[in-house]
């Protein structure tokens, strides 16, 4: 059988494409960015059957550069026992913002500093001087927000907000697919919140979520907010709280399959 011969040319470019093929097999893919959600501990609504609702609202981001709790409702006996059946993992958060001072947003923010201390707390600047020392008196770093402020990587405060009720502050997401606002309870006014993130983050809304204190608001006013939730962009609407019944059901005609339902238990994926 005559020996085949092979040019070193043909040697030289068989090596190469070799190490090509090798280089490729050994590259590390890039980690995925991690997933971002935000899990209903505490609300008035019921989204998953077998936990209790109470009027309050409490919030758990994670997938953010840092776990946050955002609000912590108003009753130990329900917050724990939520917490008990949905099993977050708690021990991971290193943030907590409260919107307001309210006791159906701060009621467990000590039970939680009991056992989760070395955390930075954030409150309105307006917060009174006895809770502020409450705060200081755990492990917890108590940090006042009187303006915009980035709290971790892509996460944002409004900074306190001024309202006729009292002072409030929301939290702003940047995402991916647009910004995500967590609301307490919109005392300054829903409208005015949006503004604010927007102006904090030149980006569309993807997501509005929580209370829009509209309780009391005639269906003309819902209807008028409505219009200028899209005029400024917002995608998704998931209204609860303090929003009240009425209000929630002129946001779902609206806004149809871009309405997300929610409540305690739910858990939005971004």
């Amino acid at each position: 059988m005559p020996e085949r011969k092979v040019s070193m040319k043909s040697f030289f470019t068989g090596l190469i494409c070799l190490c090509m093929v090798l280089s490729a097999a050994c590259t590390i893919p890039e980690t995925e960015k991690k997933a971002i959600s935000l899990t209903l501990l505490y609300d008035n609504y019921i989204f998953t059957e077998g936990l209790k609702a109470e009027w309050g609202f409490s919030c758990l981001i994670t997938g953010t550069e840092k776990t946050i709790l955002f609000d912590t409702g108003r009753s130990k006996e329900i917050f724990y026992y939520n917490i008990d059946q949905i099993r977050p993992d708690l021990e991971a958060v290193s943030q907590v913002v409260i919107s307001h001072n309210h006791s159906d947003h701060t009621g467990n923010l000590f039970n939680f500093l009991e056992t989760h201390s070395k955390v930075a707390v954030y409150v309105p600047a307006s917060f009174p001087k006895p809770f502020m020392d409450k705060i200081k008196k755990t492990d917890a770093v108590a940090v006042p927000v009187d303006k915009p402020i980035e709290i971790s990587r892509d996460v944002f405060l409004t900074g306190e907000m001024e309202s006729d009720v009292i002072a409030e502050q929301s939290l702003v997401i940047n995402t991916d697919r647009g910004l995500v606002i967590i609301t307490g309870c919109s005392h300054p006014g829903i409208l005015n919140i949006i503004r604010r993130a927007k102006e904090i983050v030149h980006k569309e809304v993807y997501l509005v979520i929580g209370g829009f204190h509209l309780l009391d608001a005639s269906d003309d006013a819902v209807k008028m907010i409505i219009r200028e939730f899209k005029n400024l962009g917002v995608l998704n609407v998931s209204a609860t709280h303090c929003t009240g019944d009425r209000a929630i059901e002129l946001f779902k005609k609206a806004y149809g399959r871009h309405y997300i339902p929610t409540g305690v238990g739910a858990v939005l994926t971004l």
